[in-house]
């Protein structure tokens, strides 16, 4: 059977062709997903200022919670954490007790701004330098090239990277600024790493008394420490004891290349965006992949019917049969996988630059290229190709050959039983699933999950209803077919009896169609929601905003002038929660913000729907609708919270606001959110004007001038939360394209493979007296009544989840839809349906009439 499957591939290339194409856009997605989850598995970076030390201990970057599941038991959810959590100075003694320890440093650091003809500098890979104390350079590989140790308070020592950057030698000024207007220090030295290269991130070294200035918070935090070994001791061994000794601590120890972690903040997090990436475009292509195949193999195997009907009528066994097309299958698919490797390795170097630019990976992101991921996908590629071959052949495979021959020479009329059942019940599943979102206006998170539920449930429906749905649709279209002539009465006649075929055709399309209006419309309610928010949230009169953000103390200045009736500066973090889906918990991510009490209400209208948002305080907390949804929380309430640094908080519940898309879903006191920060810095400071008194944009535009780089502007500040919510409009925008290029391919194929069979039919109609023009509007038509069908299906399948989306977002069953994005979706589609089929017939009209109606299937 191996034998005579290879010779069938060889007599059909072009219908193996279009499943080759399908299996290899699978596999390249599929090991695309790969590399990237295990890039963000196994991220690194190789130590720079921890070169030397043996072992680092460093605070713990996730923050993990005992959660319930529906069943009543108890697992662990975790979620990472947005800012550095820091060690107390304690943790020192407690490691140098342990056997194998020679020394204890503490990596003390801050994070700064050196300023250069008025402009900050930016540092290496668009990151802010940071500042460390001078002891640290003794756990690195960095290394004195010019000048000296810094001395006193007043006095940095710069790598000779950064130094360029400024424009500054040894012996010379520069400005830094952290919380403070800019202060002038002398450059003492230069350093530079031992073998050459340049620091990822640049980096100054400065005295303890230097770093109590910089960091003016009164913090006792370490950021990590780094443990050096008396001769003849393991590090490994060493790790290992300070694990035990710091085992009632959130600490982690870390030795060789993981130490880099430690040091690279940043790449942990964009390791955790890739794997979040990953598993999301990877988990929502491997479900399209399955209807994709399912419906290129069913077809495939449509047109076979008389082939493999006729080798059930001379003898071959079912189990024959299946061999057969299992060799078929695994060829091709094994040839696909194998492709499609490199070319997933590829897209991944491709889109490395674009997720940098969105702030999802760091700039100089290195993707993991190892095996696993590429024999996953082709593992991965096999499996789903025998799975779709498998349920598509069961049928012609099973049934006797008298009866295979029969159903070979005319397509069945009607669905079978089973497909007819199983189609209503996902049906009133759909109709279950939208009633109870709108009839019950239950929370955000259950909304939004019954949306994600109900478009699967409505694809699958439709894909084991299409033929009856489809002959319904092309009977309501009938009449304005008939309209057009004879090409419109012959297209009718065709899609009416061949439904199946039809139907083929039309499932890639809706599939299309209703994951990608789903996703984009989603995106752009949201979007619009927090565009609005934000436009009518805004009170103020001025905002003071920074790229690298405001320093604390400009908010209490701007209060003090003239004219200035409230201001308050914003401080952005994110903090986790315990949230509930259905009866399910898990650890959640909610963004948050600090205002100053006294002026918040001044400044801005957060839309408060319960409490007093007067009653903030450091004790307390507010929360937004959707917030107070997922926790379960209401006015009186107790919030248990994790700040951004993984510190504990718990606080009563002062308010319930309704403008958490543009703002932030948990408000906390200014202050208090502040010292949980990395940078200690305002994202904006909010500036409302007194009704009577002179207007105070002069007097701010000159206090701006005090912190380089600080503009006056007089709209509302869209805020890093909308900016976040871009680059996760933009991530989803991508899992669409995909689908979209997937799918299409799919659509192209489809109405290729159903033309590229209708060699002979085309020859009768011609000899029959039909012209060529005749034909090709027929084609014309049949093509515009699969996209028309395939649309409005799309269409109607998106509209469900949709209103449950903006039921979540609004309170009203409209979301927000783009015409021109629509337009686009609806003009793809459309084109790629008429490509896939008057392509190959006009291609199929350059034969005679009398030769070709004598060529074989």
């Amino acid at each position: 059977m191996l034998r005579l499957g290879l010779s069938s591939l060889r007599a059909r290339r072009g219908a193996f062709a279009a499943t080759f194409l399908a299996l290899f856009l699978g596999a390249t997605v599929i090991s695309a997903c790969g590399v990237l989850l295990e890039s963000g598995l196994r991220s690194t970076l190789p130590p720079e200022r921890y070169e030397k030390a043996a072992v680092i201990v460093s605070g713990e970057q996730e923050v993990v919670l005992d959660v319930r599941s529906a069943d009543g038991s108890t697992y662990e959810s975790g979620q990472p954490l947005s800012e550095r959590a820091l060690l107390p100075r304690s943790t020192a003694e407690r490691i140098a007790a342990v056997d194998g320890v020679g020394s204890v440093v503490a990596d003390r650091g801050a994070t700064v701004r050196v300023l250069a003809g008025g402009h900050a500098v930016t540092g290496r890979n668009g990151r802010a330098p940071q500042a460390h104390t001078w002891a640290g350079l003794a756990l690195g590989g960095f290394r004195l090239t010019e000048g000296r140790a810094p001395r006193g308070s007043r006095e940095v020592v710069l790598d000779t990277d950064l130094a360029a950057r400024a424009g500054v030698r040894s012996g010379g000024t520069v400005k830094l600024m952290t919380s403070s207007t800019p202060r002038t220090y002398g450059v003492a030295g230069l350093v530079a790493l031992g073998d050459g290269r340049t620091p990822r991130q640049s980096v100054l070294f400065v005295t303890d008394a230097a770093m109590d200035r910089l960091d003016d918070s009164a913090s006792d935090g370490v950021r990590a420490f780094g443990v050096l070994t008396s001769p003849g001791t393991s590090p490994e061994q060493v790790a290992s004891a300070v694990e035990k000794a710091l085992a009632a601590q959130p600490a982690v120890v870390e030795t060789g290349a993981a130490r880099g972690r430690a040091e690279f903040d940043d790449v942990a997090v964009g390791a955790a965006n890739l794997i979040e990436l990953a598993t999301a475009i990877g988990g929502n292509v491997l479900l399209v992949a399955v209807f994709v195949l399912y419906a290129t193999i069913s077809l495939a195997i449509l047109h076979r019917r008389r082939e493999l009907a006729l080798l059930r009528a001379v003898g071959t066994t079912p189990r024959q049969l299946r061999r057969m097309v299992v060799a078929e299958t695994v060829t091709v698919a094994l040839a696909a996988g194998v492709a499609g490797c490199p070319a997933g390795a590829g897209a991944v170097h491709w889109l490395g630059a674009r997720f940098a630019g969105h702030g999802i990976v760091p700039p100089d992101f290195r993707p993991t290229l190892g095996p696993l991921p590429f024999l996953a996908a082709i593992a991965v590629t096999v499996l789903t190709a025998l799975a779709a071959v498998f349920f598509a052949s069961r049928r012609t495979t099973r049934i006797r050959p008298t009866e295979a021959l029969g159903e070979a020479a005319a397509e069945p009329t009607r669905l079978g039983r089973g497909r007819t059942v199983i189609g209503c019940v996902l049906l009133a599943l759909a109709a279950a699933v939208t009633g109870l979102g709108l009839g019950t206006r239950t929370d955000f998170l259950t909304l939004v999950g019954l949306a994600n539920s109900l478009v699967l449930v409505l694809v699958i429906a439709v894909a084991v209803l299409g033929p009856a749905l489809t002959r319904t649709a092309i009977r309501i279209l009938t009449p304005a077919l008939r309209g057009t002539g004879v090409a419109g009465w012959l297209a009718t006649a065709n899609a009416r009896s061949q439904a199946t075929r039809t139907a083929g055709a039309v499932t890639p399309l809706v599939l299309v169609v209703a994951f990608a209006a789903t996703v984009v419309f989603t995106q752009t309610t949201q979007l619009k929601e927090s565009a609005d928010q934000i436009h009518a949230g805004t009170v103020a009169d001025h905002v003071l905003t920074a790229p690298s953000g405001v320093s604390p103390e400009l908010a209490r200045r701007a209060g003090r002038l003239p004219g200035v009736r409230a201001a308050t500066g914003i401080v952005g973090s994110k903090v986790v929660g315990v949230g509930s889906l259905l009866g399910e918990e898990e650890a959640v991510s909610l963004s948050a913000q600090g205002v100053e009490p006294r002026a918040a209400a001044a400044t801005m209208d957060l839309g408060v729907t319960r409490g007093d948002l007067a009653e903030l305080s450091s004790g307390t907390v507010a929360v937004s609708t959707t917030t107070a949804s997922w926790l379960g929380l209401g006015v009186g309430d107790r919030a248990r919270l994790r700040l951004g640094d993984g510190t504990a908080f718990t606080g009563r519940v002062i308010a319930v606001y309704e403008r958490g898309f543009g703002f932030a879903d948990v408000t906390f006191d200014h202050d208090l959110l502040l010292a949980h920060t990395t940078d200690r810095l305002d994202r904006s400071v909010l500036v409302r004007s007194a009704s009577a008194g002179p207007d105070p944009a002069e007097a701010l535009s000159a206090l701006a001038a005090d912190y380089p780089g600080t503009s006056l502007d007089d709209g509302p500040a869209t805020g890093a939360q909308v900016a976040e919510q871009r680059a996760t409009a933009w991530v989803n925008y991508l899992v669409v394209a995909v689908i979209i290029v997937y799918t299409g391919i799919t659509v192209v194929n489809t109405q290729a493979m159903n033309t590229a069979t209708r060699r002979r039919e085309f020859a009768l109609l011609r000899l029959s007296g039909t012209t060529r023009r005749q034909v090709m509007a027929m084609m014309h038509r049949e093509s515009l009544t699969v996209a028309v069908v395939g649309v409005l299906l799309g269409t109607a399948l998106s509209a469900f989840p949709l209103a449950l989306v903006a039921t979540a977002v609004n309170g009203t069953v409209w979301p927000s839809v783009s015409v021109s994005g629509y337009l686009a979706i609806v003009g793809l589609t459309a084109a790629l349906t008429a490509a896939g089929a008057m392509v190959p017939a006009r291609l199929l009209l350059r034969a005679r009439p009398v030769e070709a109606v004598g060529t074989k299937e």
